[in-house]
């Protein structure tokens, strides 16, 4: 049985549940309790030494990262549709993961982040003004497209979505970016999709 340590208010743990989800594959999810510091609790530290969610456990493979965890999952359990192997189109689906863990992270996750959970020590200014970047450049890349790479959805969508679609709880607005907001809905129409808290 899979195992997901995460936290339900985390995004880097639901796009890993929501990928197992759409996969149909069966796992446990336990809750590592954040606001009472669980991550930083010496058992946790042995599974993830960053004191970070979420981690997988599969058999004996202890996968930390939400982005690592969506390569794994995607090669162990869904083939070349979500995440292909050809040179060019991986490091299409790799630019995304890397945009997710830069861009997405220091605009709209740090924006949530900072009104959310009250993190002050965010540049909130800093956060919109990325925020405002990203998605406009998320906008002009699905002006002509349903997905972020390729005619289905891959590994890159889902490890953008959750922060993107979760905008408001930094109050950011997506209304101006049309495009995002019809790819959002796109990928709630997926079969097996889950809801996360605020989505």
């Amino acid at each position: 049985m899979i195992k997901l340590y995460g936290h339900e208010l985390s995004g880097n743990s639901y796009k890993v549940k929501l990928l197992l989800c759409l996969l149909k594959l069966d796992f446990e999810w336990i809750k590592v309790d954040l606001m009472q510091g669980a991550h930083k609790a010496p058992e946790f530290l042995q599974l993830n030494p960053f004191g970070q969610v979420p981690v997988l456990i599969d058999d004996n493979q202890i996968i930390s990262d939400a982005q690592a965890i969506l390569v794994y999952i995607a090669r162990q359990y869904g083939g070349e549709e979500w995440l292909p192997l050809d040179a060019v189109s991986l490091s299409q689906v790799v630019r995304w993961l890397s945009t997710t863990a830069g861009e997405v992270r220091q605009g709209p996750e740090n924006a949530r982040l900072y009104y959310l959970f009250n993190a002050t020590t965010i540049n909130i200014e800093r956060a919109t003004q990325k925020s405002e970047f990203i998605l406009t450049q998320l906008n002009n890349h699905l002006k002509e497209r349903q997905w972020l790479e390729f005619e289905r959805p891959t590994i890159a969508d889902i490890a953008v979505f959750p922060y993107v679609a979760l905008a408001a709880d930094g109050k950011i607005d997506l209304a101006p970016y049309p495009n995002v907001l019809a790819w959002i809905e796109r990928v709630k129409q997926l079969s097996g999709y889950v809801p996360m808290l605020g989505l």
